[in-house]
C-alpha cells in the first residue's frame, strides 16, 4: 500500500458531530494535529502551505467539503474536494445516490427494457397477472424470469465502471476528490481514513456484479435497491445505492 493508504489507522479523540466540525479543523490547520495529517495525507508539505480555508458545499453534490489552498510564492490556489461520511457503526450503510429511474436512465442512456425492469423493481411499474410476489406493488430482481436477471447483470456489468464513477465521485464542477471515513468509536474517540477517489472507486468496485439473495443488486461492494420508507410516496419508488463507509478501514477485506 502506499502513503495515502496506510494513514487512515490514527485515532483523534476530539469530536466530530457534522461537517462544520470537519470544516473548523482545517481551518484551525496551524494548530489541529489532525488537520495537518489530512493535508500531509493529500499530499502536501507543511512548511510550504500559506493559507487553507475550508468551506460547506450545499446541494446535489458529491463533494461536502471544499479545501482551498494557497501555496506560498504561488499565485495559484489548489482546490480538494472531500466527500464526508460520519459513521456510528463500522457495519452501517450509507445512501450514495438516490434519483428516478428515468433520471438513471438518461444518465446511462440505459435501453428501454432496462429501464422498464427496473420500473418493475421499484414499483413504479405494478406487476400484472404475477402471484407469489413478495410484494405485490413491485417485483425483486430474482422473482424476474431467468432473461430479464440477465439482461439487469448484463447492463450493469457492462457499465460497471461509469456507474461506480457516478455513485462515488460523480461528474459535476464538485466531483470528489477525496473520501473522508470518521467513525465514532467508545469512549468519545474517532477513527479516520482519507482516501483518494481513484482509491475509493477501487475498493466498492471490488467485486462481481450480481443478484443478492433479498433480490436486489450488488456492484462490487456497492448495493443498489429500491429507496422505499417516505410513508408510501412516490419518492419510495426511487432507486438508491448505498455503501459501507468503513470498508476504507479494512480495504483487504471484502464482503
Amino acid at each position: 500500500m502506499n502513503k495515502k493508504e496506510l494513514r487512515g489507522s490514527e485515532t483523534a479523540k476530539s469530536g466530530f458531530k457534522n461537517e462544520k466540525d470537519v470544516i473548523n479543523k482545517f481551518n484551525r490547520w496551524k494548530k489541529d494535529k489532525i488537520a495537518l495529517e489530512w493535508l500531509v495525507n493529500m499530499g502536501y508539505v507543511i512548511s510550504e502551505i500559506e493559507y487553507v480555508k475550508a468551506v460547506k458545499i450545499t446541494g446535489s453534490y458529491k463533494t461536502d467539503v471544499q479545501i482551498q489552498v494557497t501555496i506560498k510564492l504561488k499565485e495559484a490556489i489548489d482546490c480538494e474536494n472531500l466527500s464526508v461520511k460520519l459513521v456510528s457503526n463500522q457495519n452501517g450503510f450509507n445512501q450514495v445516490d438516490k434519483r428516478e429511474v428515468e433520471k438513471y436512465s438518461e444518465l446511462w442512456k440505459m435501453p428501454k427494457d432496462i429501464e422498464e425492469i427496473l420500473k418493475l423493481f421499484t414499483g413504479k411499474i405494478p406487476p400484472m397477472n404475477v402471484y407469489g410476489l413478495k410484494y405485490q406493488r413491485r417485483m425483486l430482481l430474482n422473482e424476474m424470469s431467468d432473461k430479464d436477471q440477465n439482461k439487469i447483470l448484463s447492463f450493469f456489468d457492462k457499465n460497471k465502471i461509469l456507474i461506480i464513477s457516478d455513485v462515488l465521485k460523480g461528474r459535476d464542477k464538485f466531483s470528489a476528490d477525496w473520501m473522508l471515513v470518521i467513525l465514532k468509536k467508545r469512549k468519545g474517540s474517532y477513527k479516520w481514513a482519507l482516501k483518494d477517489i481513484n482509491t475509493v472507486m477501487n475498493i466498492f468496485g471490488q467485486g462481481d456484479v450480481r443478484i443478492t439473495k433479498d433480490g436486489s443488486l450488488k456492484i462490487g461492494q456497492i448495493g443498489m435497491q429500491r429507496k422505499g420508507g417516505d410513508g408510501g410516496r412516490e419518492s419510495a419508488k426511487m432507486l438508491q445505492f448505498k455503501i459501507n463507509p468503513c470498508l476504507l478501514f479494512r480495504d483487504d477485506k471484502y464482503a
